[in-house]
């Protein structure tokens, strides 16, 4: 990198940037923002304001400020509708203690919204993509399937509470649960986005130089996503996942196509999935259930995997 103040770039597929701007402090600058995953308008905004943040919030940051990245119809018909997106980020944004300091807005056809957002850490505390250490325990704060669901709910054979569950997932604030990892100390996080439990997981051992074991069975998952994926209620996304994934991944005999496909699922607004010292997983699942937060333990780092032709191994 041509300038020595950028701490983390692109090279190892991580959360967010990190641009150094003193001895003990630094900037975490990430964008992020989608086409509506949900029907109503105010949930659509909230849920892509906490998407944005937890980029922030997965590399050990807190977020500071943020700005409206936004393409809304310009008719007359949409512009109550577009008023709620910007009132559900804002208000997503609020609860998070993150100012929106202005934005940028274009006329198109199909809605996209997000945010782009600064945070702040500590040059020496950033959990970037090379920090899992092995023996690391994998902890993940929330259920995974909302791709799934979300094609599920468009074929109209989502159920009601599956329905609002999902919402409520994607618009909860990874906040606490960074707050809560960083007062435990772990060797580093990501959360769970478009490239699925299995993709993001292979992010970090790849920069890593590490393999994983998965407990599939341990990682938790919206009961209906499993129903939907047996009668093939799978999104693009998720097929493209597991199909440049698979590569690295060793599945058990035992494990089902179903979950494979699961573990692969495209989601929005994921949670964290958190690398930590096997010595202080206990105390760390502790405390996010505590606060409420969901919080498995879905498998544990090994050793060396730098010349490994698979890096993760799971089994029922």
């Amino acid at each position: 990198m041509f300038d020595p103040n950028v701490l983390v770039g692109s090279s190892n597929a991580d959360d967010a940037g990190v641009y150094r701007i003193s001895d003990d402090l630094a900037m975490v600058l990430t964008a992020d923002f989608f086409t509506p995953i949900v029907d109503d308008p105010y949930w659509f905004g909230a849920i892509a304001a906490a998407n944005a943040l937890s980029d922030v919030y997965a590399m050990g940051g807190k977020a500071m400020a943020a700005l409206n990245l936004a393409a809304l119809p310009g008719s007359e018909d949409f512009r109550e509708i577009n008023k709620r997106i910007i009132l559900g980020g804002f208000e997503k944004m609020k609860e998070a203690g993150v100012p929106v300091i202005g934005g940028h807005t274009i006329k198109d056809k199909e809605p996209k919204f997000g945010y782009a957002v600064m945070g702040s850490v500590h040059p020496d505390k950033i959990l970037d993509n090379t920090k899992a250490r092995p023996g690391d325990a994998l902890v993940l704060t929330k259920k995974i399937g909302t791709g799934i669901v979300a094609t599920g709910i468009k074929a109209g054979r989502c159920s009601a509470q599956t329905a609002e569950e999902f919402m409520q997932s994607m618009a909860a604030l990874n906040k606490r649960a960074s707050e809560i990892m960083l007062e435990v100390g772990i060797s580093t996080a990501t959360d769970i986005t478009g490239f699925g439990l299995i993709g993001h997981l292979n992010e970090v051992l790849t920069a890593s130089r590490l393999t994983a074991r998965m407990h599939g069975k341990a990682v938790p998952v919206f009961a209906e996503a499993v129903s939907m994926a047996e009668m093939g209620m799978v999104p693009g996304g998720t097929r493209a996942n597991q199909k440049n994934y698979d590569p690295f991944v060793e599945w058990v005999k035992d494990v089902s196509a179903t979950d494979r496909i699961l573990l692969n699922d495209a989601q929005t607004s994921g949670g964290l999935l958190i690398f930590v010292p096997a010595a202080r997983k206990d105390r760390l699942i502790a405390d996010l259930q505590k606060a409420n937060i969901t919080a498995a333990h879905v498998g544990d780092v090994q050793g060396n995997g730098e010349k490994a032709a698979k890096r993760i191994f799971v089994e029922p």
